[in-house]
């Protein structure tokens, strides 16, 4: 298959400092100086400065890109450094944006940065789409990866896409304008969002940080291919990366002929959920504050403490009194009879959303009277107990 035509045309010229800069690649045949000025010519916009953001902008930006434009309204959390190599120790607290733009200006001060401290949403995506050539999106849930996926689409886009999980990454390209007919969408590779709560975030699951440089990279590199025409994408494929078996492998693609076309942007927090119908249901007029938890314990109701995380959440941090039955056991049914019958089952998790799940499964056995902590331990060790370590 032919190398997809560059979709930068080139500056003018570079400067006698940006020949000396990028001097690696003007020797490269494939790159030369015209592909360094299409670089520097170049309007890339990612979304998120975390995990798949942080490498990816490092080296757009030590690449020449001109201008890079970042979406991100988030701040600087302990938490990230462990992979957001992009902020410092300095930087907790910040905004990600800020710290990021900082880094860049570090890295390769020729680079324009343009910040957007603002959430993408379908009011605003299309619009700041079409200001750019390239989209990069490195977020991190579906609903988010939809709406860039069909704000591309309207804008007439292509977009670079990763994703990571604990020790898998994957990646691709997808552009509906691609020529000679090539052009794909996300949605035709994932046509639905899978069911809430089957598919847990980083947050939830985990992720190895260093997995984020090995799917950044590649990132960064089909950026650059798509910019200059070098190459063959990952236009069509989809690259599966296992950290843990070191093995890459390319799953082709093709378009979806039951796909319908994308002609507006819609409620993707609606069309992903976070929780499902019967989970937020369940919660509804069943869940507790860690305020009200508390008062609970502390009046001494009979309450059945119940952690429905995994085991080394669980030897992390968990609630004194707890008793840890994993979700999955819920889904399979054995969690039902380690339930006591004579206390009121209230459920927790780090964050509200596996309890909400797991307590429309202990309400269909007819405990009607259980609960779930909403904010699961993260909000129990802000408001109650704030000796307690937050993951």
């Amino acid at each position: 298959m032919s190398a997809l035509p560059p979709i930068v045309e080139p500056a003018a010229e570079l400067t006698r400092d940006e020949v000396a800069r990028y001097s690696r690649h003007l020797i490269i045949p494939d790159i030369g100086m015209e592909g360094q000025k299409r670089i520097k010519n170049a309007r890339v916009l990612v979304i998120g400065a975390g995990g798949l953001g942080s490498p990816t902008l490092l080296y757009l930006a030590a690449a020449g890109v001109g201008t890079i434009g970042i979406v991100e309204f988030d701040e600087v959390d302990e938490s990230n450094l462990q992979r957001q190599v992009i902020h410092g120790q300095s930087d907790i607290g910040r905004s990600k944006a800020d710290s990021a733009r900082d880094s860049i200006a570090e890295i390769n001060p020729l680079v324009k940065v343009e910040l957007h401290k603002v959430r993408l949403e379908p009011e605003n995506a299309i619009e700041l789409f079409s200001r750019y050539d390239l989209i990069v999106d490195g977020t991190d849930n579906f609903a988010t990866r939809y709406l860039v996926n069909d704000a591309a689409v309207l804008a007439h886009k292509p977009y670079v896409w990763g994703s990571i999980y604990r020790f898998e990454g994957q990646a691709s390209v997808f552009w509906e304008d691609a020529p000679d007919g090539r052009g794909l969408n996300y949605r035709d590779l994932y046509p639905q969002a899978p069911p809430p709560g089957m598919v847990p975030s980083c947050a939830e699951g985990g992720v190895l940080g260093i997995l984020c440089a090995s799917i950044g990279s590649i990132m960064g590199t089909e950026a650059i291919k798509l910019i200059t025409g070098v190459g063959e994408t990952l236009l069509g494929r989809l690259m599966v990366y296992d950290a843990l078996d070191m093995d890459y492998r390319t799953i082709r693609i093709r378009k979806d002929p039951q796909a319908q076309p994308i002609t507006e942007l819609i409620d993707y927090e609606v069309f992903c959920g976070v929780v499902s119908d019967e989970a937020a249901a369940a919660a509804g007029d069943s869940t507790l504050t860690a305020i009200e938890l508390k008062e609970k314990i502390d009046a001494g109701d009979a309450i059945a403490l119940i952690d429905v995380r995994e085991p080394v959440e669980w030897d992390i941090v968990h609630i004194d009194g707890a008793t840890l039955i994993p979700k999955g056991e819920f889904e399979s049914g054995e969690a039902l009879a380690k339930i006591p019958h004579d206390r009121t089952p209230v459920l927790y998790c780090k964050t509200g959303i596996r309890s909400a799940e797991a307590l429309a499964a202990v309400k269909r056995a007819g405990f009607a009277d259980a609960a779930h902590l909403q904010g699961g331990i993260v909000a129990w060790a802000k408001q109650v107990d704030t000796s307690l370590p937050v993951y």
